[in-house]
């Protein structure tokens, strides 16, 4: 392993955001060849997840506008994909449920989601990608990350790790 010096970082930060941005760009291929962006595909995993969802909890999840969510939910509906069902506690609510055909999507995006990261970590043994998953969820715990989604982390998430 290369050394550090205050000449010469390890630049691990710059290889974890090069390979971040490979693993990304490779799963958008992926998701795009079922008519999916990236950011359908999360809303649908974690609406599998987390059935019932309101439109204003999903957007918290997302750390994005709610008019973002809006549009983004409505174009699954109008795909058949997720179903609006107004909330029985609250009137003034929907719930987001996904739809057959959109648990459908969601058993495709997981044997997608396997084959991509069988793809990434090829060059590693299984000893090292366990090590590996260890290290990388103790970083994202760290610096509190949401290992289900993406999101906007600039915006609330410490700059300082810990061990949250």
């Amino acid at each position: 392993m290369d050394s550090a010096t205050p000449s010469q970082p390890k630049r691990t930060a710059f290889l974890l955001s090069q390979l971040g941005a490979v693993a990304s760009s490779r799963f958008a291929d992926r998701t795009r060849e079922i008519g999916l962006t990236p950011s359908d595909a999360g809303v649908i995993r974690l609406l599998g997840r987390s059935p019932g969802l309101s439109q204003r909890s999903l957007a918290d999840r997302l750390g994005a506008v709610p008019s973002r969510v809006v549009s983004l939910i409505d174009s699954l509906e109008e795909r058949g994909l997720v179903e609006r069902v107004r909330s029985s506690t609250d009137r003034r609510n929907y719930e987001l449920h996904l739809t057959e055909a959109g648990n459908r999507v969601l058993r495709e995006l997981r044997g997608i989601a396997e084959q991509h990261e069988v793809e990434l970590l090829a060059p590693l043994t299984g000893e090292q990608i366990a090590q590996l998953g260890g290290l990388l969820a103790k970083l994202a715990t760290g610096h509190g990350l949401d290992r289900d989604l993406h999101r906007d982390v600039g915006r609330d998430v410490p700059r300082h790790g810990g061990n949250a």
